[in-house]
This record gives C-alpha cells, sequence and structure tokens, in this order.
C-alpha cells in the first residue's frame, strides 16, 4: 500500500524555493525574530497557500505585501478569509513600512503572536539596545495593510519599561528560563 501524502509536493516544492529566496522584508524581520520562543516559521505550507512567517503555537500568520498586492485585494482578502477559517490570525505588512523600520515591525509581529496567545506583550529588547532605544523604536509608527497602526501609544511606551515581563524572549535566556535555544 503506497502512503499518501499530507502536503503536495508541488507546494513544499515551491515554499522552499521561497524560502531560499526570500524578499528584502521577510529576511529584515526574520533576522530579527528567527531568535525568539515560541518559533516562527518562513513559507509555511498551509494548503493551498503559503504563509510568508508564521508563528505556530500562536497560530499566527504574517504576509509580506508588495506593489504587486495592489492589484491582487480580492485574491489576498480571499487567502485572509482562507486561513482565518483554519484557526489562523492574519497581519498584512507593506514590504515599504518594514524596511523603513524592520524594528517596529517586528515589535508589532510579537505584539500580535503575544495577543494570539493571550499575553501581554513580548520581551521587546533587541541585542544592543537600551530601553531608550527599544522606546524610540516602538514610537516610530508602522503601518499595516488595512491602514491601522501598530498598538496603542500607551502599549508601545511601556514596551521599553517593562523588559523581560512578556512571553517573548530571546531563546536560551537564562539558567531558570524554561526557554530552550532551537539548536
Amino acid at each position: 500500500m503506497r502512503r499518501q501524502r499530507r502536503i503536495d509536493p508541488r507546494l513544499t516544492a515551491r515554499a522552499r524555493a521561497l524560502r531560499n529566496d526570500p524578499t528584502p522584508a521577510e529576511l529584515a524581520v526574520w533576522h530579527r525574530i528567527s531568535r525568539f520562543r515560541p518559533a516562527f516559521t518562513r513559507q509555511l505550507v498551509e494548503a493551498p497557500f503559503i504563509i510568508d512567517l508564521a508563528c505556530r503555537q500562536a497560530r499566527l500568520a504574517v504576509e509580506f505585501d508588495g506593489s504587486q498586492h495592489l492589484d491582487s485585494v480580492e485574491k489576498d482578502a480571499r487567502r485572509t478569509a482562507f486561513l482565518q477559517s483554519k484557526g489562523w490570525t492574519v497581519i498584512r505588512l507593506w514590504n515599504s513600512d518594514v524596511l523603513a523600520n524592520p524594528d517596529g515591525a517586528t515589535l508589532h509581529v510579537l505584539e500580535k503572536a503575544a495577543e494570539c496567545l493571550g499575553g501581554t506583550h513580548p520581551n521587546p529588547s533587541l541585542p544592543g539596545r537600551g530601553e531608550k532605544e527599544d522606546r524610540a523604536i516602538a514610537e516610530r509608527p508602522l503601518s499595516t495593510r488595512d491602514g491601522t497602526t501598530s498598538g496603542s501609544t500607551a502599549l508601545q511606551l511601556d514596551l521599553g519599561l517593562r523588559r523581560g515581563a512578556g512571553i517573548f524572549k530571546p531563546a536560551g535566556t537564562g539558567p531558570s528560563s524554561p526557554l530552550r535555544p532551537c539548536c
């Protein structure tokens, strides 16, 4: 008896090709977010679609939209509706906004993932940055595809002050941490 594959091999191959040739916006966020746990995955197949960036545990799908998406609003809406019907929370970010403020985009994604997991917000501290820089990054507006900005001003100003209070932390952040490096 031949075993049936769960995922179409063509989708798997396409996802692999997309992982090997990421957009600059995807890379900018990935380099900042990949060290956080719960883990994020690039180019996750959720047949018949491929999600640009996903946190499986939070069921958060992040889509990076470039200028090619200006003409595909209906298609994107159908894709979002499908993913939401499968239990995913979908956020869309414009590539140009991500490239203009990659730290802010990363914080926005982490905030949304924490919200999906029932937490208040992630640990926003990026390596080599102090509280003042965290606060400045969080204060920069980041527009999402629907024209909203990332979070309230009070939450954004609070991010730099509550270091380590969130549910997201860099992998292996101390001896008592339940979080471990993935490798």
